[in-house]
């Protein structure tokens, strides 16, 4: 294991990261933290949990993927 602060210490939530931040954050100022939570949130929860494609998921959403499992 690496140490503190090292970007090995947890990939996927450093991807997660800069996904949020390329794809939304940079691209909008907010006026308040409420209105920047509410933008996340609804980023988060609407868009990349139920429609962007994953392509550790086989290219597609995770809830996509998800009810795909619970089929199988």
């Amino acid at each position: 294991m690496s140490r503190k602060g090292n970007c090995r210490d947890n990939a996927v939530s450093e991807s997660f990261f800069h996904t949020l931040k390329t794809e939304l954050v940079h691209h909008q100022k907010f006026r308040t933290r409420d209105e920047a939570k509410q933008v996340i949130f609804e980023y988060i929860e609407v868009f990349y949990n139920r429609e962007r494609l994953h392509s550790a998921n086989d290219y597609l959403s995770p809830k996509d993927y998800e009810e795909l499992q619970k089929m199988a």
